[in-house]
């Protein structure tokens, strides 16, 4: 028995032995590139280092704000955008906001930004129109758009790109960091009936809609936020267009005017922006311009669902207090978008950069009106 054990045991060696040398004798015979094929490679040992974006040194920006920060959405927003990019960038990215005027008068803050005086400015760019009209139409547009479609037009539209070419001839690099809900059409000591209730009619309206207004008749005032309420009381003026129904509520309105009007044809949408001097956003690193794009993503998202809850609020707070809401009526609102596309033409002809955005902004909602049409209930 233990001789046929070592027998076998002999010859299980013995072909091990074969079959090892026949598989060396096929791998041997084979190409190169048939042996790659068939064997796994191992990737070489790199011994180049690994890129990687240095750590960013703490920035704290200095940024004025136009707008109250306490003033709900507009000012409030500009507060969580901070608070937010503190917490992304673990502190070390910071905005310092700075009330209105404690900079630098609202009027100077452009060329403080662009000559880096303020690393950056929270505003409606509509503030600083009057430098150039283009401005207008990258922060409310009469009978413009709604907050999705404006969206959309700045992303995907080209209406970033005009924005930030725009503002590059100042030195400044434009971020959308907010978004307001419709403004009201305004507060009235009187009932509107028809247009023949706006001539003569002393309101105040300030920006593009009051070269609108005034195309109907409407003997137009211009003036503060801070002084239209007590006007507005004493009968110095009958009329005011001021902002979100939030807002209004918030500056007492309904104890100056008992008619409360809307839609606000003047301010479908709103947006805000962060204007940074273009060196200082240059200078950032990749990391730290995406974590604000990141924050005011994300103030985009919160603005649009808290700025409707709130309107609802305002509104049914204001009706409470014994003020009466209408619509405008259909013949108002038609005199009023002849008007605006009587502006529209002056302004495109005396300005080609204003020509230029608005025929893009144009053409997109001429493409877009279809799913518009389609898709969503009139």
């Amino acid at each position: 028995m233990a001789r046929l054990v070592a027998v076998a045991g002999l010859a299980l060696v013995v072909g091990l032995l074969l079959g090892i040398g026949w598989t060396s004798l096929q791998r041997s015979a084979q190409s190169p590139e048939a042996r790659a094929v068939s064997e796994p490679q191992q990737p070489a040992p790199s011994t180049a280092p690994a890129i990687s974006e240095p750590p960013s040194p703490r920035r704290v920006l200095t940024v004025a704000s136009s707008v109250p920060t306490t003033a709900p959405q507009i000012g409030s927003m500009a507060v969580a955008a901070a608070e937010k990019l503190a917490r992304i960038s673990d502190g070390m990215l910071e905005l310092q906001l700075n009330e209105p005027g404690t900079l630098a008068p609202n009027q100077e803050l452009l060329d403080k930004v662009a000559a880096g005086e303020i690393d950056a400015v929270w505003a409606s760019t509509h503030l600083f129109a009057a430098r150039d009209s283009v401005f207008w139409l990258f922060s409310a547009v009469p009978f413009g758009p709604p907050a999705g479609e404006y969206l959309a037009w700045l992303a995907y539209g080209g209406g970033q790109e005009l924005m930030d070419t725009s503002f590059a001839r100042f030195g400044i690099k434009p971020v959308v960091c907010t978004v307001l809900p419709p403004a009201s059409g305004g507060w009235f000591r009187r009932e509107i009936t028809d247009t023949a209730d706006l001539k003569g009619l002393k309101m105040r309206v300030m920006g593009i809609g009051a070269r609108v207004m005034e195309r109907v008749g409407v003997d137009v005032v211009s003036m503060g936020g801070g002084d239209t309420f007590y006007a507005l009381q004493s009968g110095a003026i009958e009329a005011a267009a001021f902002s979100l129904p939030a807002i209004d509520l918030r500056f007492g309105f309904d104890k100056a005017a008992g008619h409360y009007y809307f839609p606000g044809w003047q301010q479908q949408s709103s947006l805000i922006s962060l204007l940074f001097n273009a060196r200082v956003w240059e200078g950032l690193s990749e990391a730290q311009r995406g974590q604000i794009g990141t924050v005011c993503g994300d103030n985009i998202r919160e603005s649009l669902a808290d700025g409707e809850v709130q309107q609802v609020k305002a509104l049914k707070t204001i009706r409470k207090k014994g003020v009466a809401i209408h619509t405008f009526p259909p013949p108002v609102l038609q005199a009023l978008r002849q008007s605006w596309g009587q502006v529209v033409r002056e302004e495109s002809a005396a300005n080609p950069e204003f020509s230029k955005a608005w025929d893009a902004l144009a053409g997109f909602r001429d493409s877009y009106a279809e799913w518009r049409g389609l898709g969503y209930l009139p």
